[in-house]
């Protein structure tokens, strides 16, 4: 008896060994596509509102401001799968998650938002705006009135079998339109110039 039990005491040690060397590494595997086509983003300047009366600044509701709009465009080296991708460099000063940030005063005071839309797509193949939320996976036509978020991604596209996908594109372009507003001036610090300060990053996403 006794040594049936110190026989599978030893058994169950060796499993247990086994277990623990088997847990003790991890593979990393290390993938991606160099693309011999580059494709470069532009647009024609910046977006400036001059300067605004703090006087004429809603107390208790946001400020609307005179609606923007750009010209974004995409030149590649040959017809290429791409998307852009937009990122927040104020990061933290939105009042909510699906707008930028125009900055901060004093440090912890959310100056205000903005949101961005895109309309007319132009481009050598008949194409629909299309657009992927929160990276969740799947394509969706984005119409005039729909709002992109930080880190959305928008492309040109059509609609096939499986649905709205990206296509190959050359040369874009597209109108961004900018809906900006200004926090409720009751939570705002305005005894002196404080600068609208919005800036964002547009990339090129190869797909």
């Amino acid at each position: 008896m006794k040594t049936s039990v110190s026989l599978l005491s030893s058994a169950l040690l060796l499993a247990l060994n086994s277990s623990v060397f088997a847990a003790s590494s991890v593979d990393l595997t290390v993938k991606g596509l160099i693309t011999p086509s580059a494709c470069t983003p532009s647009l024609p300047g910046n977006v400036d509102f001059g300067k605004i009366a703090a006087k004429d600044l809603n107390q208790d509701s946001y400020t609307p401001l005179e609606k923007k709009s750009l010209q974004l465009s995409v030149n590649c080296d040959a017809a290429t799968l791409f998307a852009i991708h937009p990122l927040d460099n104020r990061a933290g000063s939105a009042a909510y998650g699906a707008s930028f940030g125009l900055g901060l005063i004093n440090e912890n005071q959310k100056l205000g938002v903005y949101q961005l839309t895109f309309s007319n797509p132009a481009a050598e193949t008949p194409s629909t705006l299309i657009a992927m939320y929160n990276s969740e996976g799947q394509w969706t036509d984005l119409l005039a009135d729909e709002g992109i978020a930080p880190n959305d991604l928008v492309a040109l596209g059509s609609r096939g079998d499986n649905g709205w996908a990206p296509h190959p594109i050359k040369d874009a372009s597209m109108d961004m339109t900018l809906h900006t507003s200004i926090a409720p001036a009751k939570n705002l610090t305005l005894t002196s110039e404080v600068v609208i300060d919005g800036s964002a990053t547009f990339e090129v996403k190869y797909l």
